[in-house]
């Protein structure tokens, strides 16, 4: 940032901690005799000033840096509806609602979907609690909206894998581990993940495993094979006799079967993957499949870091109630992309 735009920084703080309703006009009134310039010039922070949200995520991340342990980062990846007023709204468009949602109907919504990408962390103050603290951050474009304001439409898998890139291009010598749901578990995000990162997602129960594709011999011609025998799925993993191990995961604590076979998936043939396929004995959601690019990993550590996810589910609910993601605004095509997630880095 330069001196100026610093400065206009200090005044929209103290204007995001007092005003009760957080646009850029109530921050300028709220802030008082901090606000010396026209106003004007702060609503031109957010559309025209130099500064990059992407810089600014991975600033956040350089000071939280002391506090993660261990051999690698641990992330969490999901997208999260933020609803809007106003047919005009840069960005917004009609998006599935999950709170609204049932599994027998699906609701749509009006408003901004965005991909987060956060970083888990364990502050000291509150041991065997995880934080998830948010850095990067993309809009989520449907094709109407992308066409309409001439811009190349990308999914939201797809955004994903941009902002591990640039996470991962900022720590190269880091090993990272992100762990998302099954809308992020897919061949977009597993076969062009970076090489310092792995990831945790769940699994389809009739997913194809296979075992690893054999070793093609000299002199052999024809394409050569990709996969080698089929496994049985995950579902069937759990038929018959099988292991039990107790879990503590969302504060509770339960006892499952549990098998955890190598695997691997035609989309990326070359990477193994551990397969953790479970079923609570008592309650539960029936049987589940979860894996991990770490495949030398069990299946209790596989469903320890994907419930470490939910996380991520807090921090949206806490930054929507109390900080202002969700509440209305008149922001403009660059302030929508810049201002709105400062709701979570702040």
């Amino acid at each position: 940032m330069t001196a100026p735009t610093h400065a206009s920084w200090v005044t929209f703080l103290t204007g995001w901690v007092l005003a009760s309703r957080r646009t850029v006009t109530r921050m300028i009134l709220v802030a008082g005799d901090a606000a010396e310039k026209h106003f004007s010039s702060y609503h031109r922070v957010f559309s025209a000033a130099r500064w990059s949200l992407d810089a600014l995520g991975l600033a956040v991340f350089d000071l939280i840096e002391p506090w993660l342990k261990g051999e690698a980062v641990l992330l969490a990846l999901d997208d999260t509806l933020a609803r809007k007023r106003g047919l005009k709204m840069f960005g917004t468009g009609m998006h599935h609602d999950p709170l609204l949602s049932s599994r027998g109907k699906a609701i749509t919504n009006w408003g901004h979907s965005w991909v987060v990408l956060g970083v888990l962390v364990k502050l000291p103050f509150r041991a065997g609690h995880v934080y998830c603290l948010p850095i990067l951050f993309r809009l989520y474009l449907n094709t109407k909206s992308a066409a309409r304001h001439r811009r190349t439409y990308r999914t939201r898998p797809e955004l994903a894998v941009g902002m591990l890139t640039v996470l991962c291009n900022h720590r190269k010598s880091q090993r990272f581990h992100v762990v998302a749901d099954s809308a992020y578990g897919g061949q977009i995000v597993l076969c062009h993940l970076p090489a310092n990162c792995d990831l945790t997602s769940r699994l389809l129960k009739d997913a194809r495993l296979y075992a690893p594709a054999p070793t093609r011999k000299p002199g052999t011609n024809g394409r050569p094979h990709r996969c080698n025998e089929r496994l049985p799925t995950p579902h069937s993993l759990l038929t018959g006799r099988r292991r039990r191990v107790t879990l503590n995961n969302y504060g509770r604590r339960k006892v499952a079967r549990v098998a955890d076979p190598l695997g691997h998936v035609h989309a990326a043939p070359t990477r193994p993957l551990r397969v953790g396929a479970v079923e609570a004995i008592n309650g539960g959601r029936g049987r589940e499949a979860f894996y991990s690019t770490c495949s030398q990993t069990t299946a209790k550590q596989v469903l320890t870091w994907y419930t470490m996810r939910w996380s991520l589910e807090v921090t949206n609910h806490d930054s929507k109630q109390h900080l202002g993601f969700e509440e209305p605004s008149g922001w403009t095509c660059s302030s929508v992309e810049r201002t709105a997630p400062l709701a979570m880095l702040l």
